[in-house]
């Protein structure tokens, strides 16, 4: 350091401190404003990634958001439906018994009125053969005693004798 402190040379200097503003004008016209405007031009880009990339990280939290309220009513409405459909169904259940006991009852009374019938039919059949049947005996006894004359008689008198008392 000393030796060049010793030889120092101002046509040197001179010389080198115009070469060294030369090269200062040279790079800052040529290349540091495309290096700069390429690094401005990149922070821009950064900026603007970063930027895009926050709202659409905003976008995902609001339509994460937008997806869980959509999902909740989703369920909810899941849930009403099947609550509905449970209700219909029980709803169908008890008017099919109801129609079910409806019918049951309508179809006793039918066959209870049937047998009814049938049982009035079969006792008026009864009281007909019963009453061919007392006729058929009263008019084979009244045969066998209207035979003979004295108990014609004996009989008339024993009517009116009933008949008279009444």
């Amino acid at each position: 350091m000393e030796k060049l402190i010793g030889e120092f040379s101002f046509g040197l200097f001179f010389w080198q401190l115009f070469i060294f503003v030369g090269l200062l004008i040279f790079l800052a016209k040529f290349a540091w404003k495309p290096i700069l405007n390429a690094v401005d031009e990149r922070e821009n880009s950064i900026k603007d990634a970063l930027k895009a990339a926050e709202d659409a990280r905003n976008e995902m939290a609001q339509l994460q958001s937008d997806n869980d309220r959509i999902l909740k009513e989703a369920r909810a409405e899941r849930e009403a439906l099947l609550k509905e459909a449970k209700a219909t169904s029980n709803n169908l259940i008890a008017e099919a018994k109801a129609q079910a006991q409806e019918q049951a009852e309508k179809i006793l009374a039918q066959a209870q009125e049937e047998i009814a019938a049938e049982k009035r039919n079969a006792i008026g059949d009864l009281k007909k053969q019963i009453a061919g049947i007392s006729i058929d005996i009263a008019e084979t006894l009244l045969q066998e005693e209207l035979k003979d004359q004295d108990k014609q008689l004996e009989m008339i008198a024993k009517r009116v004798e009933s008949a008279e008392i009444q």
